[in-house]
């Protein structure tokens, strides 16, 4: 049988003091002395107390929990990014919530509903491939003062900060590097063009190939989703077409790992005949058989900035002010063996 749970008025009349010298204690107000905080707080943990977060968090208009809202948590992008939130919050006592939408704009929804009604202090979320419309997310603006923060995919909307790379230098970069190895021929595997991150990925790459003087064909550009599988199909489609490249510069790590499987299989030497690179620096990229060649989005990094973009608005908003912040970090090249020829 489970010990009943002590209340601070079961602890006020052992230790025959005032119920709000208990309270005080517990909450380390600064008029209480040393000793009579950890006689409280002792007595407390013998006296198996649980403070009631519910009324904490009514007196103090805080919950100390903030919402994550990701498309999955089963890659090391998005999971190195609420390890860098919850870093940066954890010091301060709060924490995190983490929701999943499947790239479902619906159960999008019914996260930050669900989050809202559990009264966090802020929600931090990358978008579902399937948010078009934002009317959900600008309502809660209009109607709370609770904090959106969006990272890595984010859309325009005014009074939300947002931190993101630089993914036009990322994809101006793998295939900057892909010309300097000597290719001649750069297919792009572009992603889902509904994401501003995959838009600004391909324009680097239009770019790379217009500053170095290679006409854009839009014969390679393959539209991609970002699994292996994906991956593999490109592969198929280019060569059913006759219309092979030299070098794949993928929008994602795993398309490039699924086009990866798919040249092996074909006995196309890489990078050889073809090189390949990705983009997200997966920690697979670095173990594979051949080591892949990927541009870094800084992850843990993103986080931290976001953990601490949020704790500078709600200082702000103690103010009486918010400021909209737009945090860009630098993306990294990581070149390995799969797209290195020279």
């Amino acid at each position: 049988m489970n010990k009943k749970s002590a209340t601070i008025y079961d602890i006020s009349k052992k230790l025959n003091v005032s119920v709000a010298t208990v309270s005080r204690a517990l909450n380390d107000h600064p008029r209480i002395s040393q000793a009579t905080k950890e006689l409280v707080k002792k007595t407390a943990k013998e006296m198996n107390y649980k403070q009631n977060n519910l009324a904490k968090a009514l007196k103090s208009g805080e919950t100390k929990n903030v919402g994550i809202i990701v498309p999955f948590v089963n890659t090391n992008f998005f999971s190195s990014v609420i390890r860098g939130i919850e870093e940066e919050l954890s010091p301060h006592g709060y924490h995190v919530i983490i929701c999943q939408s499947h790239e479902d704009v619906i159960i999008e929804k019914r996260h930050l509903n669900t989050l809202l009604n559990a009264q966090v202090d802020g929600i931090f979320m990358s978008v579902s491939r399937t948010t078009i419309d934002t009317e959900h997310i600008q309502s809660i603006l209009d109607t709370t003062n609770t904090p959106i923060i969006f990272f890595d995919r984010k859309k325009d909307i005014a009074g939300i900060s947002t931190i993101t790379i630089d993914d036009y230098r990322g994809g101006y970069m793998a295939t900057e590097h892909l010309i300097q190895e000597g290719y001649k021929n750069i297919c792009h595997f572009a992603g889902d063009l509904n994401l501003e991150i995959y838009q600004n990925r391909l324009n680097g790459y239009k770019q790379a190939l217009l500053d170095n003087n290679f006409q854009v064909k839009e014969d390679n550009i393959i539209f991609t989703g970002s699994s292996i599988d994906a991956g593999i199909d490109a592969i198929k489609k280019l060569w059913n077409s006759k219309s092979i490249p030299d070098a794949i510069f993928s929008s994602s790590d795993f398309a490039a790992l699924g086009a990866c499987q798919e040249l092996k299989k074909r006995k196309i030497k890489i990078p050889q005949e073809v090189a390949v690179i990705g983009f997200s620096n997966e920690p697979f990229t670095q173990f594979m058989e051949l080591p892949m060649s990927s541009v870094d989005q800084t992850p843990v990094i993103m986080g931290k900035m976001a953990g601490q973009v949020f704790l500078e608005n709600i200082k702000e908003n103690g103010s009486g002010m918010s400021i909209e912040k737009k945090v860009v970090l630098t993306p990294q090249l990581y070149i390995r063996k799969s797209s290195k020829r020279k």
